[in-house]
């Protein structure tokens, strides 16, 4: 991508050089020159032309690289994304002692949870909010990892599982939000933007307590906050390792995702969240934007005029 592409009709100047270049030296010298040691001077010359070729080729491409860096070139790469804040919402009930994904479900949550923070760009504050029967905010969101990293150490297990209470208490967590009222009624809907926000809620069955996950989720759509969802273990009957609680809901995680503007994403081993938890980083974290790289184009040109320069220096023969 070029911001100034108009420049680039500049390059047709590089076939043109190189064209030129060709006709001079297809052109004889007006009258032949006698010297008695024509071997030596035919090697030397033969050296001579590659050094001369050789600068040449550096010299055209070096017009033609002066032309790119007029254009203003791009290139696409990660940059930081405005968040003011993410939560990680960490379903703990009795089920993620499984171990079909070893060394269990939970730990195995808790070593990918740990890389997601340290994916993170710097200046993002990152939460922590566990649910079982309920859900409890365990770190609010900051910037200092090491807090963050020592919560999610200090995870334990609880009883049942409360998958809309889990998101409800990471919404409330973020910068400008609130929980629902006690009649249970929406709130309104507002033009007005709010902070960016993010929740990456993971869990590993159905359920059983609390809100409805899907009014939760349209709690969170409605303030304006994303939610990536993560479902982790094997299918039921699956004979990897010992199996506690019943089946993952797949489609309420799903629904959560797609209604919020987020994605979901399922791990049966420990590779595979660790794998997912690094894409959930980069999306939630981290955006692909263009780069204007007009400066380092710019040094190569200059590199480039000195070496031709050199060549053409080396080049000419030496007299005595």
């Amino acid at each position: 991508m070029f911001l100034w592409p108009a420049f680039l009709w500049g390059l047709l100047l590089v076939p043109a050089l190189a064209a030129g270049y060709a006709w001079m030296l297809r052109r004889r010298a007006p009258q032949s020159i006698t010297f008695p040691a024509l071997e030596m001077v035919a090697a030397a010359d033969r050296r001579g032309r590659r050094r001369r070729l050789t600068a040449a080729a550096v010299f055209i491409a070096a017009i033609g690289a002066a032309v790119l860096a007029l254009a203003r070139p791009t290139i696409p790469m990660p940059q930081p994304v405005n968040r003011s804040a993410i939560v990680l919402s960490i379903d703990v009930s009795g089920s993620m002692l499984s171990q079909d994904i070893t060394p269990s479900r939970l730990e195995a949550a808790k070593t990918a949870a740990k890389g997601f923070v340290a994916g993170l760009p710097r200046g993002i504050p990152v939460g922590l909010v566990t649910f079982a029967g309920d859900a409890v905010l365990v770190a609010s969101p900051t910037e200092d990892r090491g807090r963050i990293l020592g919560a999610i150490d200090g995870i334990t297990v609880r009883h049942r599982t409360a998958i809309g209470e889990g998101l409800i208490e990471a919404v409330a967590a973020l910068p400008e939000r609130t929980r629902p009222p006690h009649d249970g009624s929406p709130p309104p809907v507002s033009g007005a933007s709010k902070p960016p926000g993010v929740v990456v809620l993971l869990s590993d069955g159905q359920n059983n307590s609390g809100i409805d996950p899907l009014d939760a989720a349209e709690w969170a759509r409605r303030q304006q906050v994303t939610v990536y969802t993560v479902g982790i273990g094997q299918p039921l009957g699956s004979t990897t390792g010992f199996m506690i609680g019943g089946p993952l809901d797949e489609a309420t995680l799903q629904a959560i995702a797609d209604r919020t503007g987020g994605t979901y994403h399922h791990a049966s081993s420990a590779g595979e969240l660790k794998d997912i938890y690094r894409t959930v980083s980069r999306a939630a974290g981290w955006k692909v934007q263009p780069v204007e790289v007009t400066g380092a184009v710019g040094a190569l040109v200059a590199l480039a005029l000195l070496a031709a320069v050199a060549l053409s220096v080396r080049s000419q023969p030496l007299l005595s």
